[in-house]
């Protein structure tokens, strides 16, 4: 379980990005895969997201999740939104009280985000391809819209696949140039193989909107020794599935 520092600083919200250690599951999914998506045991998942109610300390034992399509889309969450975990989209926003919301990842770039003068907050779940989109900026800019200001928006961007092991081809790189020819700042070449820094990327997205207080987890989820369930390293090993890990926000 990792915490931002910046995050931190804040007596009004509980956050984490948790690893895969410290859970119930067994196998491939060892131990703590909070992916319903999974083929994982169900009993098993349900445990492990009370495992992770608990250390938020959340009043509320049920976190709200999403169906993760990777896209721009989000959902706002108020005192009249029905809840339920058949979301379909990649962030969550609110400012309700004591209801914990999260995203899961295995590779792709979790983002917490909290306004302390407004009192709101959101979790995204950031891939290539969301990100791409604009799901930041529209998070960004639907919490400006709610009142929420840039000056007092921090954003933590949580462990995720680092450049080292990012590897993409030609045609992912022609993409993201014809976006933006500033792009390329994101991309290494190592012996003739290409590789793709999306927490810089996201970094930079952020920085775009005049968010100035920004945190990275430079903890990279390919990387085995740093205990996150990675959905590359997975398919490296010829393995049939891969958990999730969870990145989850709270307002006290």
């Amino acid at each position: 379980m990792i915490r931002s520092k910046k995050l931190s600083k804040f007596k009004g919200i509980e956050h984490a990005f948790f690893n895969r250690l410290g859970g119930k599951s067994t196998g491939i999914f060892k131990s703590l895969n909070c992916g319903p998506g999974s083929s994982d045991n169900k009993r098993k998942i349900l445990k492990n997201l009370e495992t992770v109610s608990n250390k938020i300390n959340a009043e509320s034992k049920k976190i709200i999740l999403l169906n993760q399509v990777h896209s721009n889309k989000f959902y706002y969450i108020d005192k009249n939104s029905k809840l339920n975990n058949k979301f379909m989209g990649d962030a969550l926003i609110t400012d309700k009280r004591n209801l914990p919301i999260a995203v899961l990842t295995a590779d792709c770039a979790p983002i917490l985000i909290h306004d302390n003068d407004r009192g709101m907050i959101a979790a995204i779940h950031a891939g290539w391809k969301g990100t791409y989109k604009g799901i930041v900026e529209k998070v960004i800019k639907f919490m400006i819209k709610k009142g929420c200001s840039s000056k007092n928006i921090t954003a933590a961007i949580g462990p995720c696949i680092s450049i080292n092991n990012y590897e993409v081809k030609e045609d992912f790189i022609k993409k993201f140039i014809k976006k933006d020819i500033k792009n390329i700042i994101f991309f290494k070449k190592t012996k003739n193989k290409n590789y793709f820094s999306l927490n810089k990327y996201i970094h930079f997205q952020l920085r775009s909107l005049n968010i100035k207080k920004i945190d990275i987890m430079n903890k990279d989820t390919f990387n085995s020794k740093n205990n996150f369930f990675s959905a590359r390293r997975s398919i490296s090993r010829n393995e049939n599935d891969y958990g999730r890990n969870i990145s989850i926000i709270m307002i006290n």
